[in-house]
């Protein structure tokens, strides 16, 4: 076997970069002998530690952790270091199944929004949803990305973009009604352990697919319906954005549904 390695091989046996192996001895994790000529040369002892610090690095230790224990490792260390280890193995593979989660309800939302009845108008009913919100109005697309920005990051374990059809704005209804324009008064995002609340009950529902302009003509037919239909109108207008930019850059492909909340009028016997 041989005694001595070039730094080329080091790098090709164990897929760790030269800049690396450079970096870890300037800052004294390795220290190489040198050839006569100036090369570098790779003992057992440089590549059991290069062992270590690979596979330390993998699961997210630092440097500084790193080089104490070369420097200062017996048993002891050995077993703390161990036992560091499998905690850091355990963190990772609870972010692991929360990310298997998070990618799983995606595809579920995505999948679910293909098979979405579209341009129907339906009476469904919805328990209350928890949701982070943000009241404050805004008209562009960008000016929304921002505000769900700031949401995501009260949660980032847990809340996400791509694919999630727990995003969505509130539409007032005055000047939906009245200028036949929308007017975006907030930004949420439902979660359990969101601090506002929508309220449950009754809502007038459609699904359309293509630009966001549809939810002028949309929502005011969905009012006339709500108005022929014996029912009043019980709040401002909800707009959940199943497939938006985040999933697709055609507009075409997009896919809103719009919730309007109903309630019956009461029958006044003669």
């Amino acid at each position: 076997m041989k005694k001595y390695f070039k730094i080329g091989e080091i790098s090709k046996l164990y897929g760790i970069g030269v800049d690396s192996i450079r970096y870890y001895e300037e800052i004294g994790l390795i220290k190489p002998e040198r050839s006569e000529s100036g090369y570098r040369h790779y003992s057992i002892h440089d590549i059991w530690r290069l062992n270590v610090i690979r596979d330390l690095r993998s699961i997210g230790f630092t440097m500084e952790q790193i080089k104490e224990y070369l420097d200062n490792h017996n048993t002891a260390s050995s077993l703390k270091l161990l036992e560091e280890e499998q905690m850091a193995i355990h963190k990772q593979l609870l972010r692991l199944q929360q990310l298997q989660k998070n990618v799983e309800h995606r595809l579920h939302t995505i999948r679910s929004a293909l098979a979405l009845p579209l341009n129907e108008i339906t009476r469904i009913t919805l328990p209350p949803r928890w949701c982070h919100s943000l009241s404050e109005s805004y008209s562009a697309a960008e000016e929304m990305d921002l505000l769900i920005k700031h949401l995501i990051n009260l949660d980032t374990k847990r809340l996400y973009i791509i694919g999630n059809n727990q995003m969505g704005t509130v539409i007032a209804l005055p000047s939906l009604l009245e200028k036949k324009e929308i007017s975006y008064q907030s930004v949420f995002l439902i979660d359990e352990q969101g601090e506002n609340c929508i309220s449950g009950g009754d809502y007038l529902c459609v699904t359309y697919r293509g630009s966001y302009t549809q939810s002028i003509e949309w929502g005011q037919k969905l009012i006339t319906y709500a108005q022929d239909h014996n029912m009043t109108v019980a709040g401002d207008l909800l707009e959940l954005l199943w497939l938006d930019i985040h999933t697709s850059s055609d507009e075409s492909e997009f896919i809103t549904q719009l919730q309007l909340p109903v309630c019956t009028h009461a029958m006044i016997p003669e």
